[in-house]
């Protein structure tokens, strides 16, 4: 087995398709489908289904998957301490709830490094997804949040899935809508005071746990609901039908404009009060790489240079 097998797998497994990963990889797809076969004689199991829509990972597949895209992540690691002279590109990929300081923070890290030496991912996602993405090592780094509500679940998740959490802030809940909402100028808003509009949420697939939503207070009764499952669709509905959401407030008006505000949840019980733990997740013992360090660093000088938590 040769990490180039193995980087023949996970692109195939990425692609679906043997045409598409030949393309990729600049091999001929007859050399390609050789060396599969002579990695999966040598491990005596069979990696992929073949079918003339393409070819799709076995259960033994999906597990080795896991287990290489691991151990190429750590082939890319020492390449990017040892190898500053070679050819191969290095990767860095974060997965990530809607938080738009994450994706300023993004923008930022990448700005420090050359785009044509290094392959860049960021993907704004389903909370569990985001939990799959690195723990299959698709992405070195993911954003969620915690709260007394979803802290046991998602707790217990990460334990199973090897990964760990590390809180970034903590804060309370903001309504987050546009500026000409009727409840803008609040200095504070009730939960009565929103019957009568539509409170937004991301969408989360439709068999997830509803310990996986986004928004806090997700627990609550709510007269109007929509769900949406991209930030920009979730704006303009905040325009276009009085919407509202609920969450940590930290705004970035440098991705998201000056149209759309926050403003403090009065929460009924003040000393029960839920809050927000934002963090981020990695694999356990596993030590960032320069990118991710430095990312992390990027959020953390963010949320400081915030006079309040708030997010959009």
């Amino acid at each position: 087995m040769t990490i180039q097998q193995l980087h023949y797998v996970i692109t195939i497994s990425e692609t679906g398709s043997l045409n598409k990963a030949s393309e990729l990889l600049y091999v001929a797809q007859p050399s390609l489908t050789s060396s599969i076969k002579e990695l999966e004689k040598e491990l005596g199991i069979t990696i992929f289904h073949r079918s003339g829509r393409g070819v799709t990972l076995t259960n033994d597949g999906a597990e080795f998957v896991l287990y290489a895209r691991q151990l190429y992540q750590q082939y890319d690691s020492i390449l990017e301490k040892y190898g500053k002279n070679g050819t191969l590109k290095k990767k860095f990929g974060i997965s990530t709830q809607h938080y738009s300081f994450a994706v300023k923070s993004f923008v930022e890290m990448v700005k420090k490094f050359n785009t044509a030496e290094y392959e860049f991912a960021i993907r704004e996602t389903k909370t569990k997804e985001v939990i799959e993405d690195v723990s299959t090592a698709k992405s070195e780094i993911g954003i969620i949040y915690l709260s007394d509500f979803n802290r046991m679940a998602i707790t217990k998740l990460l334990h199973t899935k090897d990964l760990e959490f590390h809180e970034l802030t903590a804060c309370d809940a903001y309504v987050y809508l546009w500026r000409g909402h009727p409840l803008a100028k609040n200095r504070s808003i009730r939960f009565a005071q929103l019957n009568e509009y539509p409170c937004l949420s991301f969408e989360q697939g439709d068999n997830s746990s509803f310990y996986f939503a986004e928004e806090i207070l997700s627990t609550n009764e709510y007269a109007r609901t929509i769900k949406a499952n991209d930030r920009a669709t979730m704006l303009n509905l905040m325009i276009g039908l009085n919407g509202y959401t609920l969450c940590s407030g930290i705004i970035c008006e440098e991705l998201n404009g000056t149209d759309y505000i926050a403003v403090p949840f009065e929460h009924e019980d003040s000393e029960n009060a839920d809050r927000m733990v934002i963090g981020y997740i990695t694999k356990k013992n596993m030590p960032l790489s320069r990118m991710g360090e430095l990312y992390i660093e990027e959020i953390r000088q963010y949320l400081k240079q915030c006079d309040r938590p708030n997010e959009g």
